[in-house]
């Protein structure tokens, strides 16, 4: 039985409409085209259209693998080992250290690796079982590199144990990608292959349970998805729908049965056949990449983490440093930063705790760059306003007006420093005498930082330490007071 389509209405089956109803509307002039000729021109219409509709995204959606040598892969090992280095100088009692470096001792034995890894990845019930199945019973493997064979759990399910995130994750660890689809890709489908591309993955798509569509069906699916794709689509029948064969006898009976075709993953052999033969050594070393920027980012980020453990003390130190000298002598709202003094201090702080080396006149220079920016970002009104909102409402209206300037200026001061953490950890720049700030990045942590502190529930909390900070305790407790009387 023929199975209808489920997917996506194919690009295909647009074009072919298209030519016939250009045809309809020449028929006037095309009273003798036989039959060949109709089919004919039909498909070239489509196929054109095809061609036509996708030429333009043809450059953006290959998917092909860029294999690496062993000289990259080991310079990537060579700067995973230097982060964990620089973790144990910074945190030598790290808990993770050990883990870090029997993954880094793994890395090197992974360079001489002799055997292929393969997953066999897709969305449920696509035939990733069956598959693996036949390529193990077919013989093809005898021919080849020792090589393993990994399913994974099914993709692009809302309740599974394994969320899509852990399935990629386990696929990066494979040499080749088989990823089985049984129809015209659908946009997440397509989102997956390009995060596979993103990584650098040996993909080859498997257009599977081919023999469950109609001739010209399977030809439109399988040119919408070499269309889409350009390259390493192959077509295959794993699990054939049996075959009902006739039998006319010499006596005029007819015997009828149900037969089973062979299992047809021709095209895929010859593909992995070829890979294997002429990037086998490199796919190993292209994976063993992949691990090795994998590990350099979990040390980076107990890196960041130990660092950033150090330097929220020094922000919070600095921060209330900035209020004491605000709320003793107010100033506008647009000189609030301009204690560069401390500031600056505070930058060179952060500086060392992040390897960033840097001069009084390079970290005053620094600040004058923050401050321009969130003046131009109008982070110091939208700070003041809402701090004083916050003020207001705790009903201490009466208090000295320095307070609002104090409580600013922390505030300022801490989404400075914090900003700065978040820069220094995702740039890792040196800020020599020659080099300068990256200002859109700075920019855009900026927002980030801003927007992540201005929850009504932190600000009221941070006025409520501002408070204990800046006024004696006599004031405190009638402010105290005031607010259970209001309440």
């Amino acid at each position: 039985m023929v199975v209808k389509l489920e997917r996506p209405i194919l690009v295909g089956g647009l074009g072919l409409s298209f030519s016939l109803w250009i045809l309809q509307s020449w028929h006037h002039s095309i009273v003798q085209l036989g039959e060949f000729g109709l089919l004919s021109t039909l498909a070239v219409g489509g196929g054109l259209w095809l061609w036509q509709q996708n030429r333009s995204k043809a450059s953006l959606q290959q998917i092909d693998c860029t294999p690496v040598d062993r000289a990259t892969a080991e310079s990537a090992i060579a700067k995973a080992e230097a982060v964990i280095n620089q973790l144990v100088q910074e945190a030598e009692n790290h808990t993770s250290l050990n883990t870090l470096r029997e993954q880094l001792t793994y890395l090197f034995l992974e360079l001489d690796r002799q055997e292929i890894k393969i997953a066999v990845t897709g969305g449920k019930a696509v035939g990733k079982s069956t598959l693996i199945g036949v390529l193990k019973s077919s013989g093809w493997q005898e021919k080849q590199p020792k090589f393993h064979f990994q399913e994974t759990a099914p993709l692009f399910r809302e309740t599974t144990d394994k969320s899509d995130t852990a399935v990629l994750a386990e696929v990066s660890k494979s040499d080749v990608v088989l990823f089985l689809t049984n129809g015209d890709l659908t946009d997440t489908e397509f989102q997956t292959l390009q995060q596979l591309k993103a990584a650098n993955h040996s993909t080859i798509l498997v257009f599977n349970k081919q023999d469950q569509y109609l001739a010209d069906e399977r030809a439109s699916v399988l040119l919408s998805l070499q269309q889409r794709i350009q390259s390493n689509v192959v077509a295959t029948a794993v699990s054939p729908i049996p075959i009902k064969v006739r039998k006319h006898e010499t006596d005029g009976s007819v015997q009828e049965w149900m037969e089973q075709p062979a299992p047809d993953i021709a095209q895929l052999t010859q593909q992995l056949s070829a890979v294997l033969a002429q990037q086998g050594q490199k796919l190993v070393w292209t994976t063993t990449m992949r691990k090795a920027l994998a590990l350099k980012a979990e040390a980076k980020n107990w890196l960041n983490k130990t660092r950033c453990d150090r330097a929220t003390p020094v922000i919070e130190q600095y921060q209330w440093i900035a209020a004491a000298t605000a709320f003793a002598n107010p100033v506008p709202a647009l000189d609030i930063l301009a204690t560069a003094t401390i500031n600056a201090q505070m930058v060179m702080d952060l500086g060392n705790i992040y390897q960033q080396k840097l001069s009084l006149e390079q970290a005053q220079t620094v600040v004058g760059t923050m401050v321009s920016l969130m003046l131009k970002l109008g982070l110091v009104e939208l700070s003041t306003k809402a701090v004083s909102s916050v003020l207001k409402s705790n009903a201490i209206t009466f208090v000295a007006g320095g307070l609002v300037q104090g409580v600013s200026a922390a505030y300022l001061t801490r989404v400075a420093g914090l900003s700065l953490v978040e820069y220094f950890a995702q740039q890792e720049i040196v800020l020599d005498s020659g080099s300068s700030l990256h200002l859109d990045k700075l920019r855009q942590t900026l927002q980030q930082v801003f927007q992540q502190n201005q929850q009504i529930a932190f600000l009221q909390g941070f006025v409520k330490q501002g408070m204990k900070h800046l006024l004696p305790q006599t004031q405190q407790v009638e402010i105290v007071c005031a607010e259970k009387a209001i309440g």
